[in-house]
């Protein structure tokens, strides 16, 4: 029988051993930040009912979905944690304290076409807040101060949270006679970053069916800039005029202020009357995240507010607001643009012991004494040459191998050597591992991203 040429099907990430390092480093830091903001993990199943996951139904979610059988089941990966999440709290919204703050990291799976950047499985970090029938806007405010509180512990700095509320865009819509058609409106100017205000405003003509005044009206509006005082103070030139445009109004007013309240400076948010998120899904703030220096990549984390978490599952209201990182993306990205820290330690251990007797009790003894102290201790005990097992720890890139022989063991110390700079000591197992451990603090103080 012919060997099977092993591959990794497109579309579906692989990482080595170090990259995969930094990988774990970067959802540990989302977890640490996620949790320091008072938000619960929560994992549900990759399998779900289709009939749960397609409850929306049609669209671009039922052609991209995996779905198969399984005797008489008709199941489905899931493609988001949304669904998953409003399935859960439906589930158990008796069980459940609310306002449910929850954040979870998994992989999701669509079936789209693979491209550079793109992938059909793929981790998601989502944190959302749930209310049971009301939900105060100050938690608008709370969700992007966590993604930049995130992103700042991970070492991004030239990042923007971009701000909008669809009441405004929906109570605008309503001024120009144009509420049956926001819809559409917005998800051609979801557009705009993509393909320029030109053709935005050729497609509101002809695809959206629009006059070119009304079109015109649009564009005006969507242009309005400057710093996030100058956008508001525009936008009451608006106020009066339609009731939703005003309680909107007031929520960008009143996010915008607990955004700065919450120590996320002016450098990192900006409202921005362009953003619209194409999902009809929103019905208040909503947000995308852009880096500065890589326009071209497109929104980084993206989410927003919603009135009914849960409507297809329950009759019970649960509005909620969320954000959702695509992490696979936006790490192959930051890989790709070799903005990754090299310096942070991607090796599995801190320490390799290398025995030198037949003897392995004193190696055992000290791999756990090193454990017990926190140090992450790799044995050597196979039989290969000197040579051999140095270039093993410093092809793992281990930053210290400590070496027991008779000496060391009839002395109850350990040769340690810097694996950097070649530096070898004669210590005791407790001096030893303050000097490892004193590099560990020192190597893992630097952050994820370089700055």
């Amino acid at each position: 029988m012919p060997a099977i040429t092993p591959r990794t099907l497109s579309g579906f990430m692989e990482l080595l051993p170090a990259p995969q390092q930094q990988m774990e480093r970067f959802m540990q830091v989302l977890r640490e930040t996620y949790s320091l903001y008072g938000f619960t993990p929560l994992d549900t199943p990759l399998i779900e009912s289709a009939e749960i996951l397609l409850a929306k139904g049609g669209g671009e979610t039922e052609k991209q979905i995996y779905r198969f059988t399984k005797g008489d089941a008709d199941l489905a990966l899931r493609f988001d944690l949304t669904v998953p999440l409003a399935k859960y709290v439906a589930l158990h919204a008796g069980e459940l304290s609310f306002p449910f703050r929850r954040y979870q990291i998994g992989k999701v799976y669509r079936g789209e076409r693979a491209q550079r950047g793109r992938f059909r499985e793929f981790y998601q970090a989502d944190i959302d807040i749930i209310g049971d029938g009301k939900l105060d806007v100050s938690n608008e405010a709370e969700i992007p101060a966590v993604i930049y509180a995130t992103f700042t512990r991970l070492g991004l700095e030239r990042f923007q949270i971009r701000v909008n509320n669809r009441k405004v865009l929906n109570g605008f819509y309503a001024m120009q006679g144009l509420s049956e058609r926001s819809g559409d409106i917005m998800r051609t100017v979801d557009k705009l970053d993509k393909i320029g205000p030109e053709k935005v405003r050729d497609l509101l003509i002809d695809d959206a069916a629009l006059t070119n005044e009304q079109a015109d009206e649009i564009m005006k509006f969507i242009a309005i800039q400057g710093s996030n005082a100058e956008v508001l103070a525009a936008l009451e030139g608006y106020a009066g005029r339609n009731e939703l445009f005003d309680m909107g109004l007031e929520e960008l007013k009143t996010v915008t202020k607990y955004l700065a309240a919450f120590g996320v400076p002016e450098t990192n948010f900006a409202v921005d009357l362009t953003i619209a998120r194409g999902l009809d899904y929103y019905t208040g703030t909503v947000y995308e995240t852009f880096m500065l220096d890589h326009p071209e990549i497109g929104s980084i984390c993206s989410g927003g507010r919603y009135d009914n978490l849960a409507e297809y599952y329950t009759d019970r209201q649960l509005p909620g607001v969320g954000i959702s990182i695509g992490v696979t993306r936006l790490f192959y990205v930051l890989q790709e643009q070799g903005m990754l820290n090299e310096g942070l330690n991607t090796a599995p251990a801190e320490v390799l012991i290398l025995p030198m007797t037949e003897d392995l009790t004193a190696a055992v003894q000290a791999a756990t004494f090193f454990r017990g102290c926190e140090i992450r201790t790799q044995l050597y005990t196979e039989q290969k040459k000197f040579k051999a097992k140095m270039g093993y720890a410093d092809k793992l890139g281990i930053p210290f191998a400590a070496f027991l022989g008779e000496d060391e063991a009839a002395q109850n110390k350990i040769s340690l050597k810097n694996m950097q700079t070649g530096e070898q000591q004669l210590l005791s197992l407790t001096d030893a591992a303050n000097v490892i451990l004193e590099d560990m603090r020192v190597r893992n103080n630097g952050k994820l991203i370089k700055s």
